[in-house]
């Protein structure tokens, strides 16, 4: 019988068949961040161990600051959140990667780095946006803390098995449009519903001619399209992205990984729930105008009236959106000036992320009354950066640079220096633009990287294509 890629990924894992579409999954990896403190307290109250320490890992990213100097500051360095991780770590042996670690970052940014995520491999985290590990060609998911608890206890995961669906993009993404504007496009058109419950496998020409950072923006966003699950069958690219990793197998083993990760694929004729394409070559750059990533238009559309022939919920959360935006129905997005711009996150702070908002803030400056702040998703990132020069050219054009970490994206850090004031307009790398998303009263734009550098030195959001070129 036929399957897809997923099915074959999940029919390895079943430890037991639970009746009714549900089954106990083996769970391979298991990554913890600093919001899963009530998961620790849980298992701790009931006196229960953690029978496979060596499965899980750790990494303190949500609530830490990103500003430089931040280990000197006991504020940052040992707030309640990255405390427990730390003595939970002390008490039951598992990895930690902490601040002062050279592998710390953000915890999906760092699973890849670290070859914890592997082809075939299922991987589970307290974070919906787990989703990007299945780039690799991983289940990875998010879970609640009542599901931690039973993985850290078990290092199982009870999961009903999810209906699949493919979105296939050919064609050649032009110019300066980037994975981001895939997916922000994807949300645009389906609707942040558009794939809920599928486990949404990404293929076609566009996909395999991504690389593997590419790969992860898309995978990262999936579940802001309604999926549970994002992935993409492993190649050659995969492999030689793992090769060398610190947790990826070596010599004979490495050798039967990959010629086993190489045929792991849907077959042919494997039946999908649902079907959608996408041709690459119409793909505009994307800007977020409303309250969810499905409020997206090209940088050259107008914000869009209500439509009257919606249903009652969908004509309010429009309108609703429309009035927290500050936004008139029908003129350009184009133009729009904006108050800060922030370029980071497990969606887009990767080096080749980074490398592509340089190119556009080279030679120019920040604009004045803007603030901009880089926030590496890793700080091998960080260290990759500064061997290339990309930091001195952020700071030379006013942006600030700073450690690896969330930071502004959930607002979850810093809470004097790492967010917004009320009725800032900020532009983002992140990956949802939720009400008060990146501080109260906020309004948050979703771009890809070079779109962010464009908005921050022109102090307005702007099509970086119509940008003049400078000399590097």
């Amino acid at each position: 019988m036929s399957e897809t890629l997923f099915d074959k990924i999940w029919g390895r894992h079943v430890v037991s068949d639970l009746g009714d579409g549900f089954a106990l999954l083996f769970v391979d990896r298991h990554m913890v961040n600093d919001m899963a403190g009530q998961g620790f307290l849980t298992l701790n109250k009931r006196d229960l161990p953690i029978p496979h320490p060596e499965l899980t890992f750790a990494t303190a990213d949500h609530t830490v600051a990103t500003l430089a100097g931040r280990l000197s500051d006991v504020d940052d360095s040992a707030n309640p959140y990255a405390q427990n991780l730390r003595d939970n770590a002390a008490q039951h042996g598992f990895r930690l990667y902490d601040l002062d670690d050279p592998a710390f970052g953000i915890i999906h940014v760092v699973a890849a780095e670290e070859g914890l995520a592997l082809p075939g491999c299922t991987l589970a985290c307290g974070d919906s946006h787990t989703s990007t590990l299945g780039a690799v060609g991983a289940i990875a998911w998010g879970l609640g803390q009542s599901d931690l608890v039973h993985i850290l206890a078990t290092q199982t995961s009870i999961l009903r098995k999810p209906p699949n669906m493919r979105i296939t993009i050919d064609g050649t993404l032009p110019g300066t449009v980037t994975a981001k504007d895939i997916i922000l496009t994807l949300a645009a058109r389906l609707g942040v519903a558009g794939c809920s419950g599928h486990a949404v496998e990404f293929a076609g020409e566009a996909i395999r001619a991504a690389s593997m950072e590419a790969r992860f923006t898309i995978c990262n966003m999936a579940v802001e399209i309604g999926g549970r699950f994002g992935i993409i069958a492993p190649d050659e690219k995969t492999t030689e992205y793992l090769r060398g990793r610190p947790h990826a197998p070596r010599g004979a083993d490495w050798t039967a990984a990959v010629a086993d990760w190489l045929t792991l694929a849907s077959d042919e004729d494997a039946v999908f729930a649902r079907e959608y394409r996408l041709d690459a070559s119409e793909i505009v750059p994307q800007v977020s105008w409303g309250t969810n990533p499905g409020q997206t238009i090209g940088i050259g559309d107008i914000v869009p009236a209500a439509d009257a022939s919606q249903d009652a919920s969908a004509l309010a959360t429009h309108r609703a959106a429309i009035a927290y935006s500050g936004l008139e129905e029908g003129t350009s997005i184009a133009g729009v000036a904006v108050d800060m711009v922030f370029i980071g996150s497990c969606t887009n702070a990767r080096l080749s992320d980074l490398r592509a908002a340089a190119s556009v803030a080279r030679g120019r400056r920040v604009a004045a009354g803007v603030t901009a702040w880089v926030s590496p998703g890793s700080e091998v990132v960080r260290r990759d950066a500064e061997a290339e020069g990309l930091d001195l050219v952020f700071k030379q054009a006013g942006f600030g640079w700073g450690h690896a970490g969330c930071s502004m994206c959930a607002g979850a850090g810093d809470q004097k220096r790492e967010i917004g004031q009320p009725g800032m307009r900020i532009v983002s790398t992140t990956n949802r633009n939720f009400v008060g998303r990146q501080g109260p009263g906020t309004r948050t734009h979703l771009v890809s990287p070079p779109m962010a550098a464009a908005a921050a030195v022109s102090g307005r959001i702007v099509d970086v294509r119509v940008l003049e070129p400078l000399d590097a």
